[in-house]
């Protein structure tokens, strides 16, 4: 640090395993974020008493669905026109270097799409075992924003994703790009992300509350999307197109989810009094 600024050249790359695949800071934040997503809506599965077989099963629908959906949200989101002539990088983590392929792993997943890619899943879930959607994606919302915080802290850990210059005495230098102080807009949106799980917390805590079906989940969507389309208006581009636009992609996908979240607040307002196992 020097003069408020902090200068940041940490490798992506923890260690290579094999000397061939390499394990990075943003898989193991993926990792870790999943994890905690998981012991916190373990332990409200068992502060209501509902069994742990269930929680499996859902949890492996969420993960595919999450990284599937964050996967194909990056490729056609952002970079739409490489993915489609090459389209076995989407979900091969490989990329075409000069006639041969080399393994990169994952580099590009949008949160857009792991949203929409989670929601299709608990869609799926509860099709099978018939059971009530918004109550699982309350509780699944409930965890959400420490599994958010964990990735953007990943994407700092990379030097990727942060924001543009700043002009004030502080910020931090990504040595890997350039030598401009930045807005740290990670850390801005891991912070961000952990001040909801803390809100939902305090909203699971009310038993009255909590039995209004959507509530969690919309308070989650509202919040988080909001805190994302304000940040991005300190954030660099993520791909040349959106130098064009007055707002860039995230914010434009970060519109129609806010109010989906309001849209699922109203539909649910009517408390229930079961949980949504029950029949």
């Amino acid at each position: 640090m020097k003069d408020g600024i902090i200068y940041w050249n940490v490798d992506p790359e923890i260690f290579t395993l094999f000397n061939t695949f390499p394990i990075r800071y943003y898989s193991l934040s993926w990792a870790i974020g999943c994890g905690l997503l998981y012991l916190v809506v373990k332990k409200v599965y068992q502060k209501e008493k509902i069994p742990l077989e269930n929680l499996d099963q859902l949890t492996m629908y969420i993960l595919i669905g999450g990284l599937l959906g964050a996967r194909l949200g990056h490729c056609f989101f952002y970079e739409p026109e490489y993915y489609f002539q090459n389209p076995l990088e989407i979900l091969l983590p490989i990329r075409k270097v000069g006639e041969s392929f080399q393994f990169i792993g994952f580099q590009g997943l949008a949160s857009h799409g792991g949203l929409t890619g989670i929601v299709i899943a608990i869609f799926l879930y509860v099709r099978k075992t018939k059971t009530n959607i918004l109550w699982i994606m309350d509780r699944v919302a409930f965890g959400s924003g420490l599994m958010a915080a964990s990735i953007r802290i990943g994407n700092f850990m990379n030097s990727e994703v942060y924001g543009k210059p700043t002009n004030g005495n502080w910020g931090v230098v990504f040595e890997r790009d350039d030598l401009i102080p930045r807005h740290p807009t990670q850390l801005y949106e891991a912070a961000a992300y952990l001040l909801i799980f803390v809100v939902l917390m305090f909203v699971y805590k009310s038993k009255k509350i909590r039995r209004q079906n959507g509530l969690m989940v919309g308070i989650f969507m509202i919040l988080m999307f909001t805190a994302r389309f304000m940040i991005e208006f300190v954030k660099e581009n993520q791909v040349g197109f959106e130098d064009s636009m007055s707002i860039n992609m995230g914010q434009i996908l970060s519109i129609p989810l806010i109010l989906l979240g309001f849209g699922i607040i109203y539909y649910g307002k009517k408390p229930v009094a079961n949980n949504g196992y029950s029949k």
